[in-house]
């Protein structure tokens, strides 16, 4: 009889279990059936998307500490919560000139995984439009030429409302040995200049 009543709880425990599981089974489903989401945001007067499972949170601009013999496109770095973050200029890494800081300037905090590490690296951008989300159907490869970024930093181009949105290759876009290579050659040449 101790048995029959000892195997019960576990039984219901086992239940329970069992029920969690198949919700968050189902809730990953869900997930998966829906259109995946971007947040879309203003650089330099074109709109630019990013998967939103990469962002971690959006920031208004300020306290930013500059860090000398970097590249134009780092404009410096932030104390995010006692964590170090570099702060890319994402209009400067495009081969622009460095973004303009307005009232609508903020930083997108993204977390990019490369080489099994993951990176917390912010995006200065002009201004934040919202997350919208966008069918598989609505995306087009991207253009083999005409674009005014690199080809390898766009993931594709999504059909929203008649027009096109840049789809970006965050882990592209943010290759964290590329950006250590170009700072590299940029405080090599910052050296060079001053002999």
């Amino acid at each position: 009889m101790t048995q029959i009543t000892q195997s019960r709880p576990a039984s219901s425990a086992g239940n329970a279990i069992a029920k969690r599981t198949a919700s968050a089974l189902q809730a990953q489903q869900a997930a998966a059936d829906s259109p995946p989401q971007y947040l879309t945001f203003l650089l330099g007067g074109e709109m630019f998307a990013v998967g939103i499972l990469n962002v971690k949170e959006i920031i208004e601009y300020g306290q930013l500490t500059e860090i000398p013999m970097m590249p134009a496109f780092i404009r410096g770095v932030i104390n995010l919560r006692g964590a170090v973050v570099p702060v890319i200029d994402l209009a400067a890494r495009f081969g622009k000139t460095q973004s303009l800081i307005g009232k609508r300037s903020c930083i997108v905090i993204v977390e990019v995984c490369e080489n099994d590490l993951r990176h917390d690296i912010g995006l200065l951008v002009d201004a934040v439009s919202e997350v919208i989300e966008i069918p598989a159907s609505d995306i087009e490869p991207p253009p083999s030429f005409g674009a005014r970024i690199r080809a390898d930093f766009i993931h594709g181009m999504g059909k929203v409302a008649g027009k096109f949105v840049i789809l970006l290759n965050i882990i592209k876009v943010l290759s964290v040995d590329e950006i250590a290579m170009l700072a590299q050659v940029a405080g090599g040449e910052v050296g060079a200049t001053k002999t």
